[in-house]
C-alpha cells in the first residue's frame, strides 16, 4: 500500500482544542467532505482542527481491477456475497493511528479525538475506533457497516466500550444497502455500545438535516469532555 498524499487540514480556531478524522468513501479524496465544516454550525463551540486524509490509491476488484482510492478492497458489493480484506483494513487502521499520534504531539490526547467517515471511511472509523487502545471522544459512521464483525470482536479495546457513536444511513441507499447500517447497530448495540441512530429518505449521500444534527451531537459531546 503506498504512502498516500498528506491530508487537507482545516482549523475553526487559532488554536484547537479537539480534532476530527474524517475518512472520504470509495474513490474519492478528502477533500469531499472539506465543504462540510462551514455546514456544522460550530461557531461557538471550542476550536477544531478537521483532518481530511487520502486513501491510497490500490486496485479495486469490485470495480474491474480498477486503481483508485481506497482504504481496502472490496471484491463485491452484494451484501450477501461480502468478501473482506483484513489484511486492507488492517494497513489503513495504521495510518489511521498514525493520525492520532500526530494529533497527540500537537496537544490534543486521544480522548478529543473524533473518527468521521462516510461509507467505506466509515467502515474504517468504526474499526480503527472500536479497536483503539485509548478512549476517543466518538464515532460519526455515515452510510457504512462493520466490514469484520469478526476482527472487532478479536480486538474490541475496553478503553473505547463507552465511546459515543453517531450512525445514520439513507433509506433509498443502492450502494451500501441501509441493511448493513442496520446489521451494524444491531451488533453493536448487542455488544453494549453507545449507538445513536438516524435515518433520512436519501441515496448514499449526505444532507444538510443530517450535517446539522452531526453539528449539534459534536457540540454535545465536545462539552462533555
Amino acid at each position: 500500500m503506498e504512502n498516500p498524499s498528506p491530508p487537507i487540514e482545516i482549523e475553526t480556531s487559532a488554536k484547537p482544542e479537539f480534532a476530527v478524522i474524517w475518512l472520504h468513501g470509495l474513490g474519492a479524496d478528502g477533500s469531499d467532505f472539506v465543504p462540510v465544516v462551514p455546514e456544522l454550525g460550530l461557531g461557538d463551540a471550542p476550536g477544531v482542527r478537521f483532518v481530511f486524509p487520502h486513501a491510497p490509491e490500490i486496485p479495486v476488484t469490485c470495480n474491474g481491477g480498477y486503481v483508485m482510492r481506497a482504504w481496502y478492497d472490496i471484491i463485491s458489493l452484494e451484501p450477501s456475497s461480502r468478501q473482506v480484506d483484513e489484511a486492507g483494513i488492517l494497513q489503513s487502521r495504521e495510518m489511521i493511528r498514525t493520525l492520532i499520534e500526530r494529533e497527540n504531539q500537537r496537544g490534543i490526547p486521544s480522548y478529543r479525538i473524533f473518527l468521521a467517515g462516510f461509507s467505506q471511511g466509515g467502515a474504517i472509523a468504526y474499526t480503527a475506533a472500536l479497536t483503539h487502545p485509548e478512549p476517543l471522544a466518538g464515532v460519526i459512521a455515515l452510510s457504512t457497516y462493520l466490514p469484520s464483525q469478526r476482527l472487532l470482536s478479536k480486538e474490541a479495546a475496553e478503553a473505547n466500550r463507552a465511546t459515543p457513536i453517531f450512525a445514520a444511513h439513507g433509506t433509498e441507499d443502492d450502494v451500501v444497502s441501509i441493511q448493513l447500517g442496520l446489521q451494524a447497530r444491531g451488533y453493536l448495540k448487542q455488544c453494549g455500545y453507545k449507538l445513536e441512530w438516524h435515518e433520512y429518505p436519501m441515496p448514499h449521500a449526505i444532507c444538510l438535516e443530517e450535517i446539522e444534527v452531526i453539528g449539534g451531537w459534536l457540540r454535545a459531546r465536545m462539552g462533555a469532555c
